[in-house]
């Protein structure tokens, strides 16, 4: 592995740590339009997502949760990305998300900011659903927030 390899892995892991020791939008939003819940069985991760939605655009986003680095780094990530984009950016943003995480190519378009310090989850499918948590959490609430 060459030196800048290396350099990029220890960088993508300060940047995930930093998202786990100090979550950006940690807490509950008392006036959000969904609240969605979801857990990840295999290994314990649970997350309480809270969005607000106003005329098409994600105003605000807040999560809840336990679990493990890389799954509440995610959710802070996610949540910092996912606001003041409307709701087909967001879940446009999420499709990227998935294919990244699936180790796929992907709309490298889009500037994905901290997230893309997960890609390297891509190559431990245990921890996949760890990262993709948050994001399946964000998916199922806009698209009800579409079906309204």
């Amino acid at each position: 592995m060459s030196s800048r390899n290396l350099d990029l892995d220890a960088l993508y892991r300060r940047v995930i740590m930093d998202h786990y020791k100090k979550p950006r939008n940690r807490g509950i939003l008392e006036d959000g339009s969904h609240t969605i819940n979801m857990n990840n069985p295999t290994c314990g991760d649970r997350i309480q997502l809270t969005f607000k939605v106003e005329d098409g655009i994600i105003k605000e986003a807040m999560f809840e949760g336990e679990g493990c680095s890389i799954s509440m780094s995610s959710a802070s990530m996610m949540t910092q990305e996912i606001k003041g984009k409307k709701v087909e950016e967001a879940l446009k943003l999420s499709e990227i998300f998935s294919e990244m995480m699936l180790g796929h190519d992907h709309d490298d378009s889009i500037d994905l900011g901290d997230i893309e310090a997960l890609q390297g989850v891509s190559k431990f499918p245990a921890r996949i659903k760890c990262a993709t948590l948050a994001w399946k959490a964000m998916e199922k609430g806009l698209k009800e927030e579409e079906q309204k």
